[in-house]
């Protein structure tokens, strides 16, 4: 692969403020917004201290492919990598496996857009929603990198406001009381009703599957590398950054809404950002939330489609996809790739309307198992990297931090987590469903190399 090649096509149109907002808007989504009330009730208060170990996890896993990103800036990102540093198998299973898990992703982000709209416009079929939302978010794609920078960079704008006003209106009810009949909240509640551990250490080892769910879509600003104007600058900034965005949105949020809610009291069937808002008194706050929870949708689905739309330009251009994959239109948006995958995830969509009970949870069991298998990838071919790297001596512009450790106890961590969705009954399926999707992959790379 000439990767050299793939640099001059794809155009550099993505800034210092876009790459930095892509990589906040992947830390940060409905994992947050609405699935932290389910980790709670798994660890009560010291699911604080998951989102940090998972944090920290998340940090090496991202230095591992900032250090091949700024290395080799190429779009189709660690695929790429594998091709290069592992095999053309490991490269094909990877590109194929992360193209297909976020069709899914987007499929799911797709199918709950209709509900958001629902809430302001009943009439409206869901569908409809969603086919309009696709047919946009596609359009914003295919036009190019600067346009899918621009809708990304304020989508997670809107995200990002909306955690630092929560954080913000909390602190002041915590501390001065406002909002609460300027008596201040304090912060006994994080130990109050059965201790800061109330489920025990299991606990906090039971939510880590859910937690490391939420960081999905951090890995997306490797993606980005290929298109960015100064990668060797704009990507480990970036990078850098992610552990105290985490620090910040996820533990920050997590502290001040279980301060201000007994964690027993939140409920499991809305987002505690409402209760919040609620709590504090603002009354358009259910549509304020209504309309982040649908940017943050929207937002999830455009960089669902962006990085499928490269991975599948990139395994083109290895020769693990059709040719015609790899074709740029005059923008240098690989429009072949991104509408192929827009017609998947719309099938996946109506798949998923004609038996939604069983359909969807398939789908999504693949999904989160295709995670893991993303960041293992990523860690076990940052480690063939070094070792290349270190036969031909060649400089390493951003090296990882604590290597070879940090690679090795990302990874042990990584099965951790797959040992304890062993142990969950609704995770479990997507075990046995794992083996038999990387078997499929290797089935049709022999039938591709026939």
């Amino acid at each position: 692969m000439d990767e050299s090649h793939t640099q001059q096509e794809v155009r550099r149109g993505l800034k210092n403020r876009h790459i930095q907002m892509i990589a906040l808007g992947g830390a940060i989504g409905t994992g947050l917004f609405y699935g932290s009330a389910t980790v709670v009730k798994m660890a009560g208060p010291a699911i604080t201290l998951s989102y940090l170990v998972g944090g920290i996890v998340i940090f090496f896993i991202m230095r591992a492919l900032g250090e091949m990103s700024v290395a080799h800036p190429v779009s189709g990102s660690f695929s790429q990598y594998a091709y290069q540093y592992w095999g053309e198998l490991p490269g094909f299973i990877s590109g194929w496996n992360y193209w297909f898990n976020y069709v899914v992703v987007g499929m799911a982000e797709l199918s709950v857009i209709g509900t958001y709209i629902n809430y302001w416009i009943p009439d409206i079929p869901t569908w409809l929603s969603a086919l309009v939302c696709l047919v946009v978010v596609t359009l914003i794609n295919v036009i190019n990198v600067k346009a899918y920078g621009e809708f990304e960079f304020w989508f997670a704008i809107i995200k990002v406001l909306a955690i630092i006003g929560m954080i913000v209106f909390g602190v002041a009810m915590i501390f001065f009381g406002i909002g609460n009949a300027g008596q201040p909240v304090g912060l006994s509640n994080l130990w109050a009703h059965g201790g800061f551990f109330p489920m025990g250490l299991y606990g906090v080892v039971m939510s880590l599957v859910l937690v490391m769910f939420s960081f999905g879509g951090v890995e997306l600003v490797g993606i980005t590398a290929g298109e960015a104007e100064n990668p060797e600058k704009t990507i480990p900034q970036a990078i850098n950054q992610v552990v105290w965005r985490i620090l910040l949105f996820y533990v920050g949020a997590m502290i001040v809404i279980l301060a201000i809610f007994p964690w027993n009291a939140i409920e499991t069937t809305g987002s505690p950002f409402v209760q919040i808002f609620s709590h504090v008194g603002i009354p358009s706050a259910a549509h304020l939330l209504n309309f982040v929870v649908l940017t943050a949708a929207l937002s999830a689905y455009n960089s669902a489609l962006y990085s499928n739309g490269r991975m599948l330009y990139g395994l083109a251009k290895q020769g693990n996809a059709p040719k015609l994959l790899g074709k740029l239109n005059k923008a240098g948006a690989p429009v072949n790739a991104v509408l192929v995958s827009t017609a998947f995830t719309l099938i996946v969509v109506l798949i998923s309307y004609l038996d939604p009970a069983k359909v969807f949870l398939y789908f999504m069991a693949l999904a989160t198992i295709s995670i893991i298998i993303n960041w293992a990838t990523i860690l076990l071919v940052q480690l063939k990297f070094r070792k290349h790297h270190q036969q031909t001596n060649e400089p390493i512009l951003f090296k990882m931090p604590l290597y070879p450790l940090a690679s090795y106890f990302a990874l042990a961590f990584l099965v951790l987590v797959v040992g304890i969705m062993a142990l969950m009954p609704e995770m479990r399926y997507s075990l046995y469903i794992a083996p038999v999707w990387l078997l499929g992959l290797y089935f049709a790379y022999k039938l591709k190399a026939k």
